[in-house]
């Protein structure tokens, strides 16, 4: 198969990976014991590589494993180098042939309705059906508010319309809305997203999030939250989405979380813990020894199965590195070492 224009001269680590496509059956049990089926993908936060050249390697060493999918988080502001979610999108896009890829998850109120919903379809188009839309209202405590001038009160009606929006564009509907915070007339998109519907994932925790899960969503994608924590949210959307008559499909819940072959002790662990910690909005997150996994191969997948006891079966696992040999060591060793265990190989 030949190698996208992204990804020329690929490192021969990556090369040692046999193309193939991931199995679906799988050794992880949900709910009563169920088996089910599972996904793993990586995400990224701030931009950790020393060099393009190094991301370009790592990407082509997810394409050639079984990693699902890359996810890449959204912030506009940040004190380190961070990447746009939708341009990494569309990179990806380009760059590979069967990894997806979705965001991890876009503030809503900080974009533009059709503007969003038109590079969500053509990402969709251009990669064969492989994007995976995510979205969320936002922290409200947050630099982007300040940065743009924008309040956080009320962000969570104007997602709501954004999602309406959003969602009758990528059905192919032309939209004429008169609404309190968008106005628009004959508004239409071309080409249509590959995937109908595009499984549209959204982030939130509250009440309302749950509500706008039953009434737009096709999945949840949970922030850092341990087991325990994620349990009662998975409880309370299934309950909604099914009164709605939009019952989530149960391979649609997901958790994101960090984790690293190593110790507690060591410490770019305990500088990872500790500078989430200090991140605005996350002052009520779990204890990250209940939600990182950390140690043998052994210690991370019992906190997959952890989150799979409860509902979960899409996972987005950030590395914790060093440097860009140990990231891709820590990939290198989740695809040889995890992998094949929860896909039942």
């Amino acid at each position: 198969m030949a190698t996208r224009a992204l990804l020329r001269n690929p490192p021969a680590a990556a090369e040692t990976h046999a193309r193939r496509t991931p199995p679906s059956a799988t050794l992880l049990r949900g709910r009563g014991g169920a088996a089910m089926s599972a996904r793993i993908g990586l995400g990224m936060a701030a931009f950790p590589f020393a060099s393009t050249r190094a991301f370009r390697r790592w990407v082509e060493l997810c394409e050639e494993s079984d990693i699902d999918s890359i996810w890449q988080s959204d912030r506009l502001i940040s004190p380190q180098p961070q990447l746009e979610a939708m341009s990494v999108m569309a990179a990806l896009a380009g760059a590979t042939e069967r990894l997806k890829f979705g965001m991890s998850v876009v503030v809503l109120p900080l974009r533009d309705p059709l503007v969003l919903a038109m590079q969500c379809a053509t990402i969709d188009f251009l990669s064969d059906g492989r994007m995976l839309p995510a979205f969320g209202v936002g922290p409200e405590v947050a630099p982007e508010w300040v940065a743009t001038g924008r309040k956080p009160r009320g962000r969570g009606p104007r997602s709501d319309e954004m999602l309406e929006i959003i969602t009758r564009l990528w059905r192919g509907e032309t939209v004429s809305l008169e609404g309190e915070h968008y106005r628009y007339k004959d508004a239409s998109i071309a080409p249509l997203p590959v995937q109908q519907p595009l499984p549209l994932w959204i982030g939130g925790s509250s009440p309302a999030a749950v509500r706008r899960i039953a009434r737009f969503g096709n999945g949840w994608l949970g922030g850092l939250q341990s087991p325990a924590q994620v349990a009662p949210v998975v409880e309370s959307i299934r309950r909604v989405s099914r009164e709605a008559g939009r019952p989530v499909p149960e391979d649609h819940y997901g958790a994101s979380f960090p984790f690293r072959f190593g110790g507690w002790d060591d410490p770019i662990v305990e500088r990872s813990a500790a500078a989430i910690s200090r991140r605005p909005g996350l002052s009520d997150r779990a204890d990250p020894t209940t939600y990182f996994a950390v140690g043998d191969a052994a210690a991370i997948l019992k906190r997959v199965e952890e989150y799979a006891a409860v509902g979960v079966s899409k996972f987005v696992m950030r590395p914790i590195a060093e440097d860009d040999d140990d990231l891709m060591e820590q990939t290198r060793r989740l695809a040889d070492e995890v992998l094949p265990v929860v896909h039942g190989e």
